[in-house]
């Protein structure tokens, strides 16, 4: 059993989206991180960055003590390397996917970020703020999108922890200021991953589990 400590955030989906497409048994613990539960010391134990996601692994692949994990983009590896799945053993394929892993969690994750925080959330709108984070999103859109030409998936032809990695991502497009229809190559990576059975059923499952406790 893992213990999945979650908020319905892009970076919280993506474990779930990893878990779901695997078939490993977990458990979600809501973290609300409006309210501040993020703090928690008992949070802060597992998670000492006080962000979402963080895990517990009950049964890790050495028999021993329970591993506690946070850092979305470190969950993602651990769990691929755990399972044998999502991530080549292939040197040059595993090496494409770890790059476009680091490249989300280093571009388009923090950058996205931004574009909601100053887009939406921020309580005086910046206008040089906005303007410089769409402009942002859209370059890295772009470079997905040119990476994605004849290639099913970011990596190749295998659905991968990068995929998984940058989905969440786009999800929120309209919010970050983008339409889908300026990237083509994108577009159709972005529809066929929302038709997996997984993915609804990650999304279904943590959006379920929050509204319990919101």
């Amino acid at each position: 059993m893992i213990d999945l400590y979650y908020w319905s955030t892009p970076n919280g989906h993506k474990i779930t989206l990893f878990l779901e497409e695997a078939g490993l048994p977990y458990a979600i613990h809501p973290i609300n991180i409006g309210t501040g539960e993020q703090f928690r010391p008992d949070f802060l134990r597992i998670a000492p960055n006080n962000r979402i996601p963080a895990i517990v692994d009950h049964d890790p692949a050495d028999g021993g003590a329970a591993i506690s994990l946070f850092e979305s983009g470190a969950i993602l590896l651990y769990l691929a390397e755990k399972t044998g799945s999502f991530l080549s053993a292939d040197i040059r394929v595993r090496t494409e996917t770890l790059q476009w892993l680091f490249w989300q969690m280093g571009g388009l994750g923090p950058m996205a970020g931004q574009n909601h925080h100053f887009g939406t959330f921020a309580p005086v709108k910046i206008e040089y703020a906005i303007d410089r984070y769409v402009k942002e999103t859209a370059r890295l859109y772009g470079v997905l999108d040119r990476r994605l030409e004849n290639r099913d998936f970011i990596a190749g032809n295998a659905y991968s922890i990068a995929d998984m990695a940058c989905y969440p991502w786009i999800v929120p497009h309209e919010r970050q200021r983008q339409d889908l229809d300026d990237f083509p190559n994108l577009k159709r990576w972005f529809d066929s991953i929302a038709q997996r059975d997984a993915t609804r059923r990650a999304y279904d499952k943590g959006e379920a589990a929050v509204a319990r406790v919101a």
